[in-house]
């Protein structure tokens, strides 16, 4: 019987995260044309949005007047960082000029 202790391998990025974060990371990823392992995951905050803006109205536009919980995923690449704002039924995207 083997008593020494054993250590399991860390978990990589894409078994623990949350699968927000995964698309987040891969579709900054595609647009930067750059590997998902050049893209770090900086903070991932839950958050409640006040409406289906998820935090990223833009003008012009009309939005469900209704609380939705997503999260705010922040992203950085060569030391510029990104936004990406999910929640509801829509997958994450990028938010340039949050209003929450």
């Amino acid at each position: 019987m083997d008593t020494s202790p054993s250590s399991s391998p860390p978990a990589s990025p894409s078994s623990s995260a949350p699968t927000d974060v995964v698309r987040a990371v891969e579709d900054l990823s595609t647009t930067l044309r750059v590997t998902t392992e050049e893209v770090e995951v900086v903070s991932t905050e839950e958050v409640t949005w006040r409406d289906g803006s998820r935090g990223c109205a833009k003008p012009g536009q009309m939005y469900t007047q209704a609380l939705v919980d997503g999260l705010r995923i922040t992203l950085r690449v060569a030391g510029q960082t990104y936004e990406y704002h999910s929640g509801g039924s829509q997958p994450p995207a990028p938010c340039d000029e949050p209003t929450e």
